[in-house]
């Protein structure tokens, strides 16, 4: 993607920073971060001439102005923690229902040819049809899973209404550099590393059997800007396709760290999903293939940010 002028909503979060790092160089980028989770840290470049930051909530700024000029837009912005969800379900869905709405509205008013939103897995819920493919129902079990939900609904109404074209990218365990050890975000893998480094015991919720699908988050932002090149409208599932137990996640860690500090197992957790696997067939329609044999090398990656960045 080369000569667009692009906004990027949370482009300062884990993921948000990562998309506007492949965009910068090429484009014309505006960020709306509010740095309630996202660093300027997280930009190689945060004076990048190509770039536009603007450090306000989505909810304040005058979206006509800034969209004026815009082709894509990139949506990231929400609160993102399902605990704060479940703690203030109103703000939730002002931030993340209302907020998408008002950008979405302001996308028509000014002739924007796509909107790629980043959803959830959490949609699923406790949905047990696995590998979980988009046509199932949405069971959410938080206000923040309904609020993605509701917000998918939301893009495919304005597509219909107003032919807004976009892709709801729904997420699952995603991990890599930059990413906050209190992140929503594939949280496991961050505590864990975090843990072995500081010389703390990690711990495991449950016997360590439940199994999850995790995704690097260089290939969530390639699939970002491949489902803005894409000619196509829908939802599509980013992950690998593959799952793996939350044991054999810490015995891959602590090898890559060579230490001898073992996993404490604490009781299961009320509401966790024992197993979460995605069914990646959709991927085809925004040309995005991952190769599940990256993970060991990716994850060492990631282990090495952290022992740099810690």
């Amino acid at each position: 993607m080369k000569n667009k002028t692009i906004l990027v909503t949370g482009g300062l979060g884990f993921i948000g920073s990562h998309i506007t790092e492949e965009l910068l160089d090429n484009n014309n980028v505006i960020v709306i971060d509010n740095l309630s989770t996202g660093k300027l840290s997280n930009l190689i470049n945060p004076n990048h001439e190509n770039l536009e930051l603007i450090q306000k909530d989505l909810q304040s700024v005058d979206l006509n102005s800034i969209l004026n000029d815009v082709d894509y837009v990139f949506h990231l912005a929400a609160m993102a923690s399902v605990p704060l969800s479940v703690e203030k379900p109103v703000t939730c869905n002002l931030e993340n229902v209302a907020a998408t709405v008002n950008l979405l509205n302001a996308c028509v008013k000014n002739d924007v040819e796509k909107v790629v939103f980043s959803s959830s897995s959490a949609v699923y819920g406790e949905n047990k049809n696995m590998p979980l493919k988009e046509t199932e129902l949405p069971m959410p079990t938080s206000p923040y899973a309904a609020s993605k939900a509701c917000c998918e609904l939301y893009l495919k109404s304005f597509y219909e209404s107003y032919g807004l074209n976009y892709v709801a990218l729904r997420y699952f365990n995603v991990f890599g550099p930059k990413q906050d050890k209190n992140s929503q975000y594939a949280a496991v893998i961050p505590n864990f590393i975090s843990a072995i480094l500081e010389n703390d015991q990690p711990v495991i919720y449950g016997d360590g059997e439940q199994t999850r699908d995790f995704v690097f988050v260089r290939d969530v932002a390639k699939a970002n800007i491949n489902a803005c090149k894409a000619d196509y409208n829908g939802i599509v599932n980013i992950a690998c396709g593959k799952r793996i137990t939350i044991n054999e996640l810490f015995s891959i860690i602590k090898k890559t760290l060579n230490t001898d500090i073992d996993v404490r197992y604490l009781p299961e957790r009320l509401g966790d999903i024992k197993h979460s696997q995605a069914d990646i067939s959709n991927m085809e329609h925004i040309n995005l293939k991952i190769d599940p044999n990256d993970f060991e090398k990716n994850l060492s990656e990631t282990v090495n940010w952290f022992k740099d960045n810690l």
